[in-house]
């Protein structure tokens, strides 16, 4: 029995092919929008390349461009046949292709499902490229004359301004590394040389932050060195201070701001994607709609739509056994060929 069977007569035919070239030419604007998306994301996360481990964070973006570039020409096509289906002449050299087209389109439907997901569930993945990322960013922040670091330092500074935090995970990650110059170190300082020697690997740590981390928004004045000693500064506490430096570390603010852009990229995905899925149901209903017509020489009689030929059960197990014996036709190929030519009689 066919499953969700509808009646058509030859004014709703008209009227379904019609509605249906209307919303796949809708579907072409909203694969540019997910081009878009898909670009825009991408140029976000080139900007801060350096601050990044790898390239899996541009799978969500990449993704997002090919499924747009996808559903334009799927799209697009669909539109066509649903244009030509008015006419039955023209129909017919689509009549051939129709079955194969909406297997692609279900198979397309699939990978833009999965594209929705991934939107959501690479979080994960992000935080862990961000916190490598910015510990090496932070490691050469003081590399201002080495070729290929020389910019790190102004990345890591108008980050820190842009997004409003300090460090990796807060201010107290600066305190780690040295992240002056020794070219802007006096060597000839006991305190320089004091610091040096205290140090195992022989760096120059200070318990203090570059100029970026400071909260322009507090009464004070910034205090970006001895952090912790509180006899360097008048009226002052680390430990019961608020102090006027963002708080809040960098992966952590890198990590809410991409994140909450592919949350919602990834919300307009599943809306395209159920759109496409009702325009694929569409077009399997026009399919069975125009297959089933009894007279094609009368044009206003009736016919049968539907989205399964039979129902879910036996859909499903007669594709598993179309499968097994595409897989027992490849066996026996497979075998005969192993066994080669025949030995000729004597």
């Amino acid at each position: 029995m066919a499953l969700l069977k509808v009646k058509f007569d030859q004014k709703k035919r008209v009227k379904l092919a019609q509605g249906l070239w209307l919303m796949n030419w809708l579907s072409v604007l909203a694969g540019i929008v997910l081009f878009s998306l898909g670009l825009f994301l991408k140029i976000e996360l080139r900007k801060r390349s350096e601050v990044m481990n790898n390239s899996e964070s541009h799978f969500v973006p990449n993704s997002l461009i090919g499924v747009g570039v996808l559903s334009c020409v799927f799209n697009s096509l669909a539109g066509k046949i649903c244009y030509d289906a008015l006419d039955p002449a023209k129909y017919a050299k689509w009549k051939p292709w129709l079955k194969p087209y909406l297997a692609v389109c279900v198979f397309f439907n699939i990978i833009l499902f999965l594209v929705a997901l991934c939107c959501f569930l690479l979080r994960g993945s992000l935080e862990s490229t961000l916190a490598y990322g910015l510990k090496n960013g932070m490691k050469y922040y003081r590399d201002t004359d080495t070729p290929g670091r020389c910019f790190m330092k102004k990345t890591i500074d108008m980050l820190q301004i842009e997004f409003k935090c300090c460090g990796n995970n807060g201010f107290r990650d600066w305190f780690e590394i040295q992240w002056i110059s020794n070219r802007y170190l006096d060597f000839s300082s006991k305190e320089v040389k004091d610091r040096i020697k205290s140090n195992v690997d022989g760096r120059y740590l200070v318990d203090g932050v570059p100029f970026s981390c400071c909260n322009p928004s507090s009464p004070r004045p910034c205090i970006q060195y001895q952090l912790t000693n509180n006899s360097a500064h008048y009226s002052y506490d680390h430990q019961t201070e608020e102090l006027n430096l963002w708080l809040r570390g960098c992966r952590a603010a890198l990590l809410n701001y991409y994140s909450s852009l592919m949350n919602s990229m990834g919300v307009v995905t599943l809306l395209v994607w159920l759109f496409e899925v009702s325009i694929t149901a569409g077009l399997r209903y026009l399919h069975t709609a125009l297959e089933s017509v009894s007279n094609p020489e009368d044009p206003e009689c009736e016919s049968e739509g539907w989205l399964l030929e039979k129902s879910v059960p036996e859909t499903w197990k007669a594709f598993l056994e179309s499968f097994k014996k595409l897989g027992k036709s490849n066996q026996v190929e497979a075998e005969g060929a192993d066994a080669g030519p025949a030995p000729e009689a004597g």
